[in-house]
């Protein structure tokens, strides 16, 4: 069953006087895979806050399983856009996926703890890092890292805030190719600025710029990433696909 399991209805939100989601209405449902695109500042973090309950609209109704995001958050997975990380801190991968196992009352992690990050390692290749330090990763091995410790609880839904920041184009591919698994199993929103990403494996995409300009199908949507980013968009692909920005007016 396609069952929905986000939806929000005519949301706005402010931070004091600066108004940055405006009348937002958007759902998702079991296993899609959307693209959350649109410029910087336009409220694409927000949005994904919003959803795990850390922010309340100021307007509007937000629901997760039909329910307040704020009890739902145990089904949810997040990577967080900015990771900051003390490399000298004694801990192992592992034990960095651990953590996402972590609950409030719970005195001590279980062997089925140990199973669990065991899994989410295998699920982005990392199993064999599991007793390595973090200083020894590579960027993408950190991301991949990092997204086994959102999924470790084994969430339904996956939010990932520019998971590819920093992350070189092969090491980008190997995420990309683990999303598609993952997608299997769970709803995914991916914020990213990437647009060769629509061109390829995601289902759907949504442009957020105060409004949300668009939602719907992956394909031929990047004439409506140009409303959201106020300029043309285009892909060249030769090898590795990028950007191409026409000229840009002001309005």
């Amino acid at each position: 069953m396609n069952e929905e399991i986000i939806k929000f209805e005519n949301v706005f939100f402010s931070y004091g006087n600066n108004l940055v989601l405006e009348d937002i209405n958007f759902s998702v449902r079991a296993n899609d895979y959307i693209a959350l695109m649109g410029p910087n500042g336009g409220g694409k973090s927000t949005m994904l806050k919003i959803i795990l309950g850390i922010l309340k609209p100021d307007k509007g109704i937000i629901k997760i399983f039909n329910k307040d995001p704020i009890n739902q958050r145990q089904k949810i997975g997040y990577l967080t856009q900015n990771n900051s990380f003390d490399f000298s801190f004694p801990i192992s991968v592992s034990d960095l996926v651990l953590m996402g196992r972590y609950k409030i009352m719970k005195r001590c992690y279980g062997i089925d703890d140990r199973e669990a990050v065991f899994e989410a390692l295998k699920k982005v290749n990392m199993e064999e890092f599991s007793n390595r330090h973090i200083n020894t990763l590579s960027g993408g091995q950190l991301q991949r890292a990092l997204i086994a410790r959102a999924i470790v609880k084994n969430p339904e839904i996956l939010l990932l805030d520019e998971p590819m920041s920093g992350v070189d184009p092969e090491a980008q591919k190997a995420i990309y190719d683990i999303l598609i698994n993952l997608n299997k199993e769970m709803a995914i929103i991916l914020i990213t600025h990437d647009t060769s990403v629509v061109s390829s494996e995601i289902g759907s995409v949504a442009c957020l710029n105060r409004n949300l300009f668009y939602h719907g199908p992956a394909e031929g949507s990047l004439g409506k990433l140009a409303k959201a980013y106020k300029c043309p968009v285009e892909i060249i692909s030769h090898g590795i696909p990028h950007r191409v920005l026409g000229e840009h007016f002001n309005d």
